[in-house]
């Protein structure tokens, strides 16, 4: 399996700044995607253990991550990564006033642990032609605008 990461060169508006040209930038092409299955197959040709086995304790992982999170835990998943709920909100002038109606919305902090950070150190790209040539006809068509 190749193991760089694919991009395409896209142009890019300051939204602040409407009338200077784009700039281009990288934007990583996905090559597919992988579920449960895939990588329970994937593991099984690495080990001794049988893929209905692997993909039994994946599924089981998600509900214990999916589980742990509502506790309010943090979840370390060994050197891979870490996960941890944080809450977004509005602030109350004292303490007192704060009600838990304040609180707008949680959402999950992910922090990659020493494998990913690894992964990513190492990487390599290769370009490849835009996926979707929408964002690249958008902006010939502001240009005939302005």
């Amino acid at each position: 399996m190749a193991r760089s990461v694919t991009y395409s060169v896209v142009p890019r508006r300051n939204p602040s700044e409407k009338n200077t040209p784009p700039k281009y930038y990288a934007q990583a092409q996905a090559r597919g995607d992988v579920n449960l299955r895939d990588m329970a197959e994937r593991i099984q040709s690495t080990c001794t253990v049988h893929k209905s086995d692997v993909y039994a304790v994946l599924v089981a992982l998600e509900d214990v991550v999916a589980e742990s999170i509502q506790n309010g835990e943090i979840v370390r998943l060994g050197e891979l990564c870490t996960l941890q709920v944080s809450l977004n909100g509005k602030g109350a002038m004292t303490e007192e006033d704060f009600t838990e109606s304040l609180i707008k919305r949680a959402k999950i902090n992910f922090r990659p642990g020493k494998v990913l950070a690894n992964a990513l150190a190492s990487l390599s790209f290769s370009k490849v032609d835009m996926k979707y040539a929408k964002e690249a006809s958008e902006e010939e068509s502001g240009d005939e605008e302005a």
